[in-house]
């Protein structure tokens, strides 16, 4: 737990500095896809199960994402 606060702070900072460097609109749909990548990585190495409802939502953020990105 204590590793993972540390992660989770560590990648904020990171992202403001980014902020701070670049574009928000480029650098904020980079941030998104971490979900997508999280759900994917889960169903991988977890072996966990995609329900209908987490496919039709890691679906919506990686389609939104791209919109973003276009």
């Amino acid at each position: 737990m204590i590793l993972s606060g540390v992660d989770t702070g560590a990648s904020w900072l990171c992202c403001y500095r980014t902020l701070q460097m670049g574009e928000a609109s480029k650098v904020v749909p980079v941030d998104k896809m971490s979900v997508v990548i999280t759900l994917l990585l889960a169903f991988v190495f977890l072996h966990e199960e995609f329900t209908a409802k987490s496919l039709v939502g890691c679906v919506l953020i990686g389609v939104g994402t791209l919109v973003m990105v276009m």
